[in-house]
């Protein structure tokens, strides 16, 4: 969710703009923030745009098109297109920016819009407020006329483009690769240029539907179920799955669902042997599997804010091999600073002789149990119950017996991005979400007990400030 009502002056959360379409995020509104982002441009810019199937993208799209076109900013429609190729071809096509009609994984009653400057990064956190500034004072550009075009088939530029950014040995053409894009944005896209690569495809939920008919626009184990059961039934060896918009992507095998953690550790041990760089961008959500993967690699793991953008900006800071989210999000660098699924999966193909390759590698390594937890929390009470959780850290009242046990463990506490408790065997952070009206629980550690003690008291902890500021 973008739109923050506890302060009036923030539209924007981690990752652009989002909302319920007609409650928070209405054709008005969406017009008026891109009058703000026109103004903030060039007259006579010319801008890209696309979206991901959600019934609501032709409403959404027309009014930020029509805001554009008043502030005198020329429009080239893209259509449909992940999020990935939108990001890629407004700095291949030589645009000033790209906007992404898209609300990624959340449910089909969202959308949003998502902004890439022409170099293929997300707006950053200055030019945002830039465009919040107009927006609030009202003081737009108005009474222009700029052009509106639509382009099709741009994915051979896209393809013929991470074609040449592929790393050897090359495929295993011997493997068959299930696609699920979840009836997103990915549909027909992804397996297409998967098949041009000579790959043995076999889709599902291939079909562009903005009602998410297959599964849930969010892969996770528990909503790709259909899609394990169908790997099995066909006999593939692995299954590519995206999100929505296919920022997102995860993976399951003959096995089951390969979970967030290792495929975020494998792929970046790849890009890191690949690149000979030293350095992994990440957040405060990513659990220690990856430092173990790359350890002996003599690699820096860097957590910082949550967000593919933050990510993004922090790996180009860094000069990092890549930047990563646990929840399956890949940034890199070689192709440019935005999150690209495909390529990522693409990567991972191309070193893998056999699935059974990535559970093995891990074999050696400790076992650690990650958990995720949901609290629901308006958005309006975020600050307030963030806040509180913090203060209850240092605060003489009295706490509950959980509380005092985690302060007599004398963790290393991590305020970047909501509230990072680091133990000597585990850790635990609480977080309010920026993408819907949410604070999140995730604990680690080698104890399965122990790793869902953390989360249980945390949620208990969260759901009783949620309760009490209500």
């Amino acid at each position: 969710m973008g739109i923050n009502t506890s302060n009036k002056q923030r539209l924007f959360g981690t990752s652009g703009i989002r909302g319920v379409v007609n409650r928070g995020l209405s054709p008005d509104f969406c017009r008026q923030v891109a009058l703000a982002m026109g103004t903030t441009l060039p007259q006579y810019s010319t801008v890209c745009i696309a979206t991901d199937t959600r019934v609501s993208r032709e409403v959404i799209k027309g009014a930020v098109v029509s805001g554009l076109l008043s502030s005198n900013i020329n429009v080239v429609d893209l259509g449909i297109l992940p999020t990935p190729a939108l990001a890629l071809l407004t700095r291949q096509l030589g645009f000033d920016a790209g906007i992404m009609v898209t609300a990624s994984h959340n449910p089909p009653e969202f959308n949003g819009i998502k902004l890439f400057t022409g170099d293929s990064l997300g707006y950053s956190q200055a030019q945002e407020a830039e465009i919040e500034k107009v927006y609030f004072s009202g003081a737009f550009r108005q009474g222009g006329k700029g052009s509106l075009e639509h382009v099709d088939s741009t994915e051979q530029e896209y393809l013929s483009f991470i074609k040449d950014k592929l790393p050897l040995p090359g495929f295993n053409h011997q493997l068959r690769i299930v696609v699920d894009p979840g009836n997103g944005a990915a549909s027909k896209f992804a397996s297409d240029i998967f098949a041009q690569m000579g790959l043995t495809i076999i889709p599902i939920n291939d079909e562009p539907d903005g009602l998410f008919p297959g599964r849930n626009p969010e892969p996770r184990e528990d909503t790709l179920w259909s899609t394990m059961q169908f790997l099995r039934e066909e006999n593939a060896d692995l299954a590519v799955c995206f999100d929505g918009d296919a920022d997102r992507v995860v993976f399951c095998d003959q096995e089951g669902f390969l979970g967030f953690n290792k495929p975020v550790a494998f792929i970046s041990r790849l890009v890191v042997e690949e690149t000979g760089k030293r350095k992994v961008a990440t957040t405060v959500e990513a659990g220690k599997l990856l430092d173990l993967a790359v350890n002996d690699l003599g690699v820096e793991v860097v957590r910082g804010k949550v967000g593919d953008v933050n990510v993004a900006y922090l790996a180009r800071e860094l000069d990092a091999a890549l930047g990563v989210e646990q929840v399956g999000v890949y940034i890199l660098p070689q192709a440019g600073y935005y999150p690209d699924s495909i390529f990522a999966s693409l990567i991972l193909l191309s070193h893998l002789s056999h699935p059974s390759q990535i559970r093995e590698f891990f074999q050696c390594l400790p076992t650690l149990s990650f958990e995720k937890a949901r609290v629901s929390c308006p958005n309006e009470l975020k600050e307030t119950v963030m806040a509180q959780l913090r203060d209850s850290l240092l605060a003489p009242s009295p706490r509950s017996e959980f509380w005092l046990k985690i302060i007599d463990r004398q963790p290393e506490i991590n305020n970047l991005d909501g509230l990072r408790l680091e133990f000597a065997d585990s850790w635990m952070l609480v977080r309010a979400s920026g993408t819907e009206p949410a604070i999140r629980v995730i604990a680690e550690s080698g104890l399965k007990a122990q790793a869902d003690e953390l989360i249980s008291e945390g949620k208990k902890l969260v759901q009783s400030l949620v309760e009490v500021n209500q």
